[in-house]
């Protein structure tokens, strides 16, 4: 197997295999990443960042450090503000946009791009699955078969409330509001142009597996 053309199918969303060397160490890496985040206890917002940083693998430099805490805290105002625990399968596969807020408990399957604009809120256990298994259990075959995946984009300025879930392929108007426990499937959620934002009943996700 070409480890670099399967990696690069599962960005693409096209059919790979998940328990290959590379992705193993990849998945083994973020999930050491999320530990360090989650088991850090009281630290500044600097080194929270730092942490949060070391999960999305985003090495790009903090602003220089200001000695006086309420100064530096000033310095990094932009930043996201996620709250432990969370877990992420690869973390690279995340961007989030300046500004926004997760919640404690939120898991991210990240076999794809899941993108989260700017000044968007999570509560409390947000669930983003954009990993998909074959439906056919001949294909599946449990650890040997192969999966895939759908990006998800979930627009600036939304609130999704606690225990959301977002399946593959989803993408999330700005401005949306997507009501607790709600399951939200291959809809499209675009905000409402006559007003600030759209409550979003919750969705039911129904597996099918379809006729041979």
């Amino acid at each position: 197997m070409d480890l670099q053309e399967n990696r690069d199918r599962m960005r693409r969303g096209e059919l790979y295999h998940a328990f290959v060397p590379d992705l193993t160490a990849d998945r083994i890496r973020c999930a050491s990443a999320c530990r360090r985040f989650n088991n850090a206890g009281e630290v500044s917002r600097r080194q929270s960042l730092t942490l949060w940083k070391d999960i999305v693998g985003d090495s790009t430099p903090l602003p220089p450090l200001n000695e006086d805490p309420a100064e530096d805290d000033k310095l990094l105002q932009k930043y996201p503000w996620v709250e432990a625990p969370i877990r992420m399968d690869y973390g690279y596969n995340v961007k989030v946009g300046e500004g926004a807020f997760i919640n404690f408990d939120c898991v991210i399957i990240d076999t794809c791009l899941v993108t989260i604009g700017a000044r968007t809120l999570f509560g409390p256990k947000v669930s983003l699955y954009s990993g998909i298994h074959p439906l056919d259990p001949a294909v599946r075959k449990g650890l040997e078969g192969p999966e895939s995946g759908k990006e998800i984009h979930i627009g600036e300025d939304c609130w999704l409330a606690g225990n959301v879930t977002v399946l593959p392929g989803v993408t999330i108007g700005k401005g949306a509001v997507i009501g607790a426990g709600s399951v939200v499937t291959k809809e499209t959620m675009v905000a409402d142009e006559d007003r600030d934002c759209r409550m979003y009943q919750p969705f039911i996700w129904r597996w099918e597996i379809q006729p041979r």
